[in-house]
């Protein structure tokens, strides 16, 4: 496709003659870096968010010994996984991400595997911001009521979330350069804080518990007999934690030498992340005093106790604020990527109000009503937790089978098209089909294991919601489907002929 007919027109860059190609026109502001791409899905990976906030999960389904050694073997088979979506976001670098992949890559029936990809990556973006700022929302609420007693309720955890994402979608409203200049702060903020962290525990307390206790000790409070299925759910605090990583796709259309720099963002920020995790988890596992006494905390929040335990309450305090800093970050680059992939969504026509989703506002260049549907939509899943506690854990298994559904589609019609796949710059070479065969299978090993029972016996109160969740969504998607997209919706939309794409830019380009 030319780029531009207009001798008055400048050329396009390299980056914006390749979204022409895609169909797109330079709707967002293309000002991210490399590193500023990597900074978005290592802040939403964020150690100091899903570890933490999981750990009392992991303390109570399979301990020690499960959260120390099931953190590099989920992290072996993440790797895999981003290494396959790499490899295809270097082919098509657009914020569509895995649901555009989908439809190019599917040898035939590419709008139904575009149309539930989305469905599926949309769900599982929101339960992931909702899990990240609910997740802030209980450490914040956990320090003010250790400070200044404000109750940690779950009524005044939800006031607090809905005050979160405010925030939040305020900061993504001003426009990608404040996020960026943030996610870049964050990426600091967390390998700092991971040390920081580390460093006290190691050095403050005057005991610590032994190498066996830390590498060996098994704990199993699910109720559940069988060892292997305990180790086997617990790990889900690393595959919670390893999520988040399609941002970088996602911001592909406002970074430089996209096809490129989005790759790496994805790749780069798992490999940093098994890094400081799996120094986090040691660190903090070594520095527990009273492990009954942390899983039991009145705060609802382990972690929490075993900094007070370790370092007194003063430094436990000062602790438990960096990592409340570093959720802060993590959700508000959440709503990010999320909302840009609602931004996408719409673009397509694929969800109700999409002329409103997609509107983008011409002063920042950002999707600011696809922002605020994002942390609207995140604050509506945790609601439910004002009446169970379960619901939270059925939020991070959503977040998990809805994400990694999506992750695999697009890998796995790569693998089925073999040589027929056309590479972009990035890629795997020969070792591109043996790796997403790989990252396929362990998807569909997680999409049953987390659908399972997490405690017994099995109540209302300890039931998995994840597989009704999951039912919903793929129920309502198919309706939707059936019932009417199918005529309508023919994947992603090209915008237009060049001088059209170039009419779009050049609006946007006029005072608003």
């Amino acid at each position: 496709m030319a780029t531009t007919s207009n001798p008055d027109t400048p050329a396009p860059d390299a980056d914006e003659a390749r979204l022409h190609t895609l169909g797109y026109a330079q709707e967002l502001r293309r000002s991210m870096s490399g590193f500023s791409n990597f900074a978005v899905s290592f802040t939403i990976i964020s150690v100091l968010s899903g570890c933490l906030t999981l750990y009392g999960f992991g303390m109570k389904t399979g301990g020690p010994a499960t959260m120390v050694w099931g953190w590099p073997l989920v992290g072996f088979f993440v790797v895999l996984v981003g290494l396959g979506m790499a490899e295809v976001c270097s082919s098509y670098p657009t914020a569509g991400g895995l649901y555009y992949w989908a439809a190019k890559l599917a040898p035939r029936n590419g709008p139904a595997w575009s149309w539930f990809t989305g469905w599926f990556n949309l769900v599982g973006q929101v339960a992931v911001t909702a899990g990240i700022d609910f997740g802030a929302a209980l450490f914040l609420n956990a320090f003010l009521d250790l400070q200044f007693g404000f109750a940690a309720t779950p009524g005044h955890t939800i006031l607090l979330l809905g005050i979160i994402l405010v925030v939040h979608g305020a900061l993504n409203t001003f426009g990608v350069r404040v996020v960026s200049i943030l996610n870049s702060v964050s990426v600091w903020w967390h390998l700092v804080g991971v040390l920081v962290i580390v460093a006290v525990l190691v050095v403050v307390p005057d005991e610590h518990q032994s190498a066996s206790f830390v590498f060996g000790e098994f704990v199993n409070d699910t109720g559940w007999a069988s060892p292997v299925y305990v180790f086997l759910i617990g790990l889900l605090l690393a595959q919670y934690t390893l999520t988040g990583y399609d941002a970088s796709a996602h911001m592909t259309e406002e970074t430089k030498d996209a096809a490129v720099a989005g790759p790496k963002g994805i790749v780069n920020s798992i490999l940093v992340s098994l890094a400081a995790g799996w120094v986090l988890l040691i660190g903090l596992t070594f520095a527990i005093q009273d492990y009954d006494g942390a899983v039991g905390s009145e705060t609802g929040v382990p972690p929490a106790q075993v900094f007070i335990d370790a370092v007194g309450a003063t430094g436990g305090k000062l602790l438990l604020l960096i990592a409340i800093g570093a959720q802060l970050f993590c959700g508000m680059a959440a709503v990010t990527g999320n909302s840009r992939m609602i931004y996408a969504f719409a673009r397509d026509g694929a969800i109700p109000g999409s002329r409103v989703w997609h509107r983008i506002n011409k002063r920042t260049r950002t999707p600011t009503n696809s922002v605020w549907l994002a942390a609207a939509g995140a604050f509506l899943l945790a609601v439910p937790y004002l009446w169970s506690a379960t619901a939270y854990a059925a939020v991070t298994s959503i977040a998990v089978v809805g994400l990694y559904t999506a992750y695999v589609i697009p890998i796995f019609l790569r693998v089925r098209q073999g040589d027929a796949f056309e590479r972009g710059p990035w890629h795997l070479g020969r070792w591109g089909r043996p790796i997403g065969i790989v990252a396929t299978a362990w998807v569909a090993f997680i999409f049953v294991l987390f659908m399972l029972p997490q405690a017994a016996p099995i109540t209302l109160d300890s039931f998995n919601y994840t597989p009704v969740a999951f039912l919903v969504v793929l129920g309502g998607a198919a309706l939707w489907w059936f019932a009417s997209a199918r005529k309508w919706f023919t994947g992603p939309k090209v915008q237009g002929t060049a001088e059209e794409l170039a009419a779009v830019e050049k609006d946007l380009d006029l005072p608003g």
